[in-house]
Parts: C-alpha cells; structure tokens; sequence
C-alpha cells in the first residue's frame, strides 16, 4: 500500500513539474508573440494616429508594448522568489536530516506539491502585475479571460491543498 501511495505522490509531483514548466514557457512564448505583432504594427499605429479620431493610437500601442515588455522582468523577480522559498525548503530538510538520522528525503512530499502549485498560479498573473505596472488600455478581454483562468485554478488549487491537507490531518 505504502509503494503504491508513494507512486502516485511521484506521478503527481512529475505532473505538477510539468506543469510548472509549461506555465513559465506559455507565458514567455506568448510574450514574445505579442511583441512580434506589436512591433509590427507599430509603424501602422503611428501613421494612423495623424488622423483626426485616432490620436490616442500611438500611446495605447505604446503602453501595450511597455506592459508586455514588463512580462519577462515581472517573471523574472517571480522566479528570483520562488528559487528562494526552494532554497530555504532545502535548508530546512537539511536541518532535519541532520537533526534526525532517519529522516528521509523525499521530493514529493506536501509541501513541495503546495509550492509547486502556488507556482503554476503564481505564473499566470504575470500578466497581471505587469499590467498594474503600466496600466495598458485595450487588452481588456485578454486580461479578463486571463483572470478568469487565474480564478478557476486558483480555486482548483485551493480544494487540492484543502483536500490534501484533510488527508494528512486525518493520518
């Protein structure tokens, strides 16, 4: 019982690992897609703002760029935390090894599952702390579609932690 209950904690840690992963490249490749097509027409939103009705082209274009130009170093700071909070997850279980010679070392444990979960969320509201920095008129629905799927995992996440917390509390 103890291999089998250890086998779906690995199947789920390499899932969430997975995921993990996708979410940081989804987010960089979306970025850069976005900024191709801004850089493109870029020079058609300039020469569209000279028109009478269309002088704010330009700044929207440019506020647009500069918010999803803010995507990478906003992920970047994010992935500076969260290496972090690994570092000092590490040092605590060294910390415990040391204390007690029995103790294992285990990469599935919860709270590596909780933190691996808080990272996958943490990396789809790139988009919106970016936005926050430079307020970016017009990508509304994005951002709006965005947060929705922030929401849904976010809540998704919480009824795991909550579910796997039970469990544990129950053992």
């Amino acid at each position: 019982m103890y291999k089998m209950r250890k086998a779906i904690r690995d199947w789920f840690r390499e899932l969430l690992e997975l995921i993990f992963q996708a979410a940081a490249l989804v987010i960089d490749t979306i970025r850069t897609f976005f900024l191709i097509v801004l850089a493109i027409l870029g020079p058609i939103a300039f020469a569209i703002s000279v028109y009478d009705g269309f002088q704010s082209t330009m700044t929207q274009w440019i506020s647009r760029y500069v918010s999803v130009y803010f995507w990478l170093p906003v992920s970047d700071l994010f992935s500076c935390i969260l290496a972090r909070i690994q570092i000092l997850m590490l040092q605590k279980d060294i910390a415990e090894f040391d204390a007690n010679p029995n103790f294992s070392l285990d990469a599935s444990n919860s709270a590596y599952i909780i933190f691996m979960l808080i990272g996958i969320v943490g990396y789809f509201t790139i988009p919106t702390v970016a936005n926050w920095i430079i307020s970016a008129g017009g990508m509304g629905s994005y951002n709006r579609n965005v947060h929705k799927g922030g929401a849904m995992i976010a809540g998704a996440t919480g009824a795991a932690v909550g579910n796997i917390v039970g469990h544990l509390k129950k053992n």
